[in-house]
C-alpha cells in the first residue's frame, strides 16, 4: 500500500508576515465578547479575526488545546492566541472543503475532505491515501472515528462505510451489508465496541458480525434523516434528527422537540458530550445544553451573543470551553459557562382558595379532584407545559372576571403553552380529562 508523506515546510517571517502577527493583537481587541447569561461569549469571523471562513463544517480540540476548525476554504488552527491557515503547508487544502476532524488515540490529526479523501497529520507529516481514496471512493468524507481495536471508521456521503485498521481497506455499503444507506451523517463507538451509523434513512449498529437497523417504522426514533449521535457515560445513545432528540437505552426511547422542551429548533444538527456530562445541542436556530435529566438552557440571538442562523457543529474543549459553529457566521466560544440550578416552582392556589394568590403556576392537589395534573413552569422562556394522568385534556384560560379569553379543546400532555401574549393578571386554570376536572388558579404577573 503506497502512501504519500510531506514533511511541513520551515516557517520563514517574511515582513508581511511579521506585520500580521503584530497585527493579531488588535484583531483579538476587536473580537465580539459579551457576557451570556453566565460566562462570556467571544465570536470569531473572517471580518475580527484570521480564521479561515465563516462557514464552519469540523472542530475537534487536542491534548494541547489547540482548536482545530475545518471550513469550505480549507484546515485551520487556533492556539487561544493566533490563527495559523493549513493551506499554506499543504496546497490540496486550499479552497477544500474540510467536512470532518478526528484526533486519535496517538495524537494523530484525521482530516475527512471533499476532494482528497482522508488526510493525516501528526505536526510535521502528512499522510494522504491516494490510492485508496480513488480505488474506494473516498470524497464527501462526512465522519471519522477509531474504535477500541484502534480501527478506523469512515463515513462518506454517498459512499457507504469504510473501515481501515492500518493495512486493510474494508467498504460497506448497502448492498453488501446492513447499511440502510450509503449516506452516511455520523458515527459513534460505544462501550462495546459496536459501531453505531447514522445515515438519511434511518440508523444501524454493527458489532463486527451483525447489523441492526432502526427507523421510524420499527422504533421510536422521530425522523430517519439523522444527523447527529453521541454516547453519554451511561451507554445511552442520544440521535440528533430533523424532528427532534432522541434517547436510546437499548430497550426504551424517549424523544424531545419544540413541543415537550426548551429546544430551539426540531433539527438537530451535532451533539456533544462535555466533561461534567452535559449535552450540547446544535440546532437550525440556536443551540441548547441539557443535563439529561431536567435542566435546559438555550442560546439565541435573544439571549445571547452566538451567531444567528443554523448552529451546525458544536464541540468542547479539555478547558471547559463550548464551541459552536455557523454554517455562515463563523465560531463562536462560550467559557466560563455553569448550568443554572432549576428554579422551584411557586405554590398555586385551588380556585377554591380565592384569597390566595402566586406569581407562577404550579399545582396543589385538590382534596375533592379527580385528575392529577402537574404544572412545569418555564416562566423566563415563556411557556408552561402540564404533566396529565391522560394523553390529553382540554385546557381552559379564565381570567378574574370569569370570562374564558382560552381554550385548548386537545392539549396533549407535555405539550407546550406559549403564554407570552396572554394579558397579564389572575387566571383560573381548569383541565378537564376523562379522569376528572381541576382547578389552578395562578397569578401571571
Amino acid at each position: 500500500m503506497k502512501k504519500n508523506i510531506y514533511k511541513v515546510k520551515h516557517l520563514h517571517l517574511s515582513a508581511a508576515l511579521l506585520c500580521s502577527v503584530m497585527a493579531i493583537g488588535l484583531q483579538l481587541a476587536s473580537t465580539s465578547l459579551a457576557m451570556a447569561q453566565n460566562g462570556m461569549w467571544q465570536v470569531y469571523t473572517t471580518r475580527n479575526s484570521d480564521i479561515g471562513g465563516n462557514n464552519v463544517l469540523a472542530m475537534t480540540s487536542d491534548k494541547r488545546n489547540n482548536l482545530w476548525v475545518g471550513t469550505y476554504t480549507g484546515l485551520n488552527r487556533f492556539n487561544n492566541k493566533t490563527w495559523t491557515d493549513f493551506a499554506d503547508f499543504n496546497a490540496k487544502l486550499k479552497d477544500q472543503s474540510v467536512n470532518c476532524l478526528m484526533v486519535d488515540s496517538k495524537g494523530m490529526l484525521w482530516i475527512g475532505t471533499d476532494d482528497y479523501g482522508v488526510i493525516e497529520f501528526d505536526g510535521t507529516y502528512w499522510v494522504e491515501h491516494t490510492k485508496e481514496t480513488h480505488r474506494l471512493g473516498l470524497k464527501f468524507v462526512k465522519e471519522i472515528v477509531e474504535d477500541k481495536n484502534g480501527i478506523y471508521w469512515i463515513g462518506v456521503t454517498l459512499g457507504g462505510l469504510v473501515s481501515y485498521d492500518g493495512n486493510e481497506w474494508i467498504k460497506y455499503t448497502p448492498d453488501d451489508s446492513g447499511l440502510p444507506s450509503d449516506f452516511v451523517l455520523d458515527l459513534a463507538v460505544d462501550r462495546a465496541d459496536r459501531k453505531w451509523i447514522t445515515t438519511n434513512a434511518g440508523i444501524c449498529v454493527f458489532n463486527g458480525h451483525r447489523w441492526i437497523s432502526y427507523d421510524i417504522h420499527n422504533s421510536g426514533l422521530p425522523d430517519n434523516i439523522v444527523p447527529a449521535v453521541a454516547i453519554d457515560r451511561n451507554n445511552a445513545k442520544w440521535f440528533g434528527t430533523l424532528n427532534g432528540l432522541a434517547r436510546f437505552d437499548g430497550e426504551n426511547w424517549t424523544v424531545w422537540n419544540i413541543e415537550n422542551s426548551p429546544l430551539p429548533s426540531n433539527q438537530i444538527n451535532d451533539l456533544a458530550f462535555d466533561q461534567d456530562g452535559l449535552l450540547w445541542i446544535a440546532t437550525a436556530e440556536g443551540a441548547a445544553v441539557f443535563d439529561c435529566v431536567d435542566r435546559w438552557d438555550t442560546f439565541t440571538q435573544r439571549n445571547s451573543k452566538i451567531p444567528a442562523g443554523n448552529i451546525y457543529k458544536v464541540t468542547n474543549d479539555r478547558q471547559g470551553n463550548h464551541w459552536f459553529g455557523n454554517d455562515a457566521a463563523g465560531l463562536a466560544c462560550l467559557s466560563g459557562y455553569r448550568l443554572p440550578e432549576k428554579p422551584k416552582p411557586a405554590a398555586v392556589a385551588d380556585a377554591e382558595e380565592p384569597n390566595q394568590t402566586v406569581s407562577a403556576p404550579a399545582t396543589k392537589p385538590s382534596p375533592t379532584a379527580e385528575t392529577k395534573v402537574r404544572v412545569n413552569p418555564f416562566l423566563d422562556q415563556g411557556y408552561i407545559t402540564l404533566t396529565l394522568e391522560t394523553a390529553e385534556a382540554e385546557v381552559e384560560f379564565v381570567n378574574a372576571s370569569g370570562k374564558s379569553i382560552r381554550t385548548l379543546a386537545h392539549y396533549k400532555n407535555g405539550a407546550k403553552i406559549n403564554i407570552t401574549k396572554m394579558p397579564r393578571g389572575m387566571y383560573t386554570l381548569v383541565v378537564r380529562s376523562s379522569k376528572g376536572e381541576k382547578k389552578l388558579k395562578f397569578n401571571l404577573m
